[in-house]
């Protein structure tokens, strides 16, 4: 069992944020913890930190109670010797298993983006009393064929090796933005992604909360050129597919590409805001 290490108390305004970790796995886990209202957890996704959600925690803590982390290799996560999707999935469980240490009595809304949204599904099909309800943002899409094919991986392998260059300068300072994946570890893992999406309608079928998508409508940008047109089509049409087997399922739709959290905050966090649903009750 992970177990968690009280941190320092931070006080704003009139609600305190509390720092601590978890141990697992032989990782360590930076948690954050602060807001007031339901409680939320919010499940940052690939390459992403809870440092580049600030925006976004910040907003939800207005009305939520919300505890925010870095999976690892991300943040202030420790390295790991693995980043596979188990690997990820088993820093959320380690860290859904320590609510119950900080007083929280009501299930929490689980909000996951990107792989945080997969990790997200995987999640509560394995354990659906645990959570209230979820909220995907940008992810756990049943897309009908891969992302990444073949002619693709050249493009998409340049793409990475990029961002992990310009990720230097953040692991040389120990930053809380900083990734430690290298690009390889980050291709291999979208590859994983693309082969479990292929089979992810099985995990939503295991769902009876209330499930709410917040999609961009051009996750690969606007250019008429390029991998960028196929992209944005498959990315409607698994939301279309899921729709169709799953009716119940609520889906918002924000004119933006993949970075929405990042340039749609304020939106999402309405959207968040203005989807509630009484604990425990079931999509279908």
């Amino acid at each position: 069992m992970p177990t968690g290490d009280d941190g320092e108390r931070v006080e704003r305004g009139d609600r305190t944020m509390r720092h601590f970790a978890v141990h697992h796995d032989g990782v360590t886990i930076q948690v954050s913890h602060g807001g007031r209202g339901r409680p939320l957890v919010l499940c940052p996704g690939l390459s992403s930190t809870q440092a580049d959600l600030h925006e976004l925690t910040e907003l939800l803590r207005r009305d939520h109670d919300v505890v925010a982390f870095d999976l690892r290799g991300h943040g202030l996560a420790s390295a790991a010797d693995r980043y596979s999707f188990e690997a990820f999935l088993s820093d959320l469980v380690a860290v859904m298993a320590e609510l119950g240490r900080l007083g929280q009595t009501e299930t929490p809304v689980l909000v996951g983006y990107s792989l945080g949204a997969d990790l997200a599904v995987h999640y509560a099909s394995e354990r659906p009393d645990t959570v209230a309800e979820l909220v995907l943002i940008d992810g756990a899409n049943p897309v009908p064929e891969p992302f990444i094919t073949e002619a693709d991986l050249a493009e998409f392998r340049a793409m990475w090796e990029e961002q992990a260059a310009r990720q230097e300068a953040e692991r040389a300072k120990g930053t809380a933005r900083q990734v430690l994946l290298s690009a390889q570890d980050i291709l291999d893992l979208n590859l994983e992604l693309d082969v479990l999406r292929s089979g992810i309608l099985d995990q939503y079928r295991k769902i009876d909360r209330p499930i709410s998508m917040i999609m961009s409508t051009s996750i690969a940008g606007e250019s008429t050129e390029g991998r960028a047109p196929r992209h944005n089509e498959l990315w409607r049409a698994g939301i279309e597919r899921l729709v169709r087997e799953r009716p119940h399922v609520s889906t918002s739709w924000l004119d933006a590409d993949h970075r929405l959290v990042f340039t749609h905050a304020p939106e999402i966090a309405q959207i968040i805001r203005s989807a509630h649903h009484p604990a425990g009750r079931p999509t279908s």
